[in-house]
């Protein structure tokens, strides 16, 4: 790819995108499953990608390669949404014990300012996710599962240069958006916009390896 913009056509290069994506879409159906053989497809696809190759790797079941990826997805994920769910719940949890207050009753707006609390944590702890997804597909594609757990050595990859995790997570929120469009088709169109959803995060993947290898460019001199 010649640049991020690539990953979002990169895979219409590929004579057979048809087929692997509405493959794997199906194979994505299966609870659980699905989402691992995705990871695992994600990186045969990076797999390409670093080779020069703009392809997607063939559809399939590929568990062995992707559970590495999924756990450390649903671990990242979990922690980072914890504190937006305890203070909803929390909030939840008040309002079923005071609703026979009546001086609780008559401030109802205390409820709102919590649960909104709440989903400001929820989405602050989404985009810091996105902020750091593409560190981590790149140290899971390396390292595995043990390396995108080493959570400072994923941070410093991260932070060597912020303009690029925070443009790659910028495209990852994107790329999340695209892959919620398929609910607007009867719901079982979001399995195929989220399978070209991931192709979009490994192109931006394999451009984020690049981009932070690059050592900055040094200042002109005086």
């Amino acid at each position: 790819m010649n640049s991020v913009g690539d990953a979002f056509s990169f895979q219409f290069k590929d004579p057979g995108w048809v087929g692997k994506i509405v493959v794997q879409a199906l194979i994505l159906i299966i609870p659980i499953v699905g989402l691992i053989a995705l990871a695992g497809w994600m990186l045969m696809t990076f797999d390409n990608l670093r080779a020069g190759r703009q392809e997607l790797a063939p559809a399939g079941f590929h568990l062995s390669r992707g559970i590495g990826l999924f756990g450390a997805w649903f671990i990242y994920s979990l922690v980072l949404s914890l504190p937006g769910l305890v203070l909803s719940w929390g909030s939840t949890m008040s309002t079923f014990s005071n609703l026979s207050n009546s001086n609780y009753m008559s401030h109802p707006y205390a409820f709102s300012t919590v649960n909104a609390s709440g989903s400001f944590l929820s989405l602050v702890g989404d985009l810091f996710l996105d902020f750091l997804l593409p560190s981590l597909i790149v140290m899971t594609y390396h390292y595995g599962f043990s390396g995108a757990m080493d959570v400072p050595r994923v941070w410093r990859l991260a932070t060597s240069n912020v303009t690029n995790s925070v443009i790659g997570g910028l495209l990852f929120f994107v790329a999340g958006i695209i892959g919620g469009l398929g609910l607007i088709a009867c719901c079982i169109g979001v399995f195929f916009t989220a399978a070209y959803s991931a192709t979009v995060m490994v192109g931006v993947a394999s451009w984020f390896e690049r981009a932070q290898a690059v050592p900055p460019t040094p200042t002109p001199a005086a």
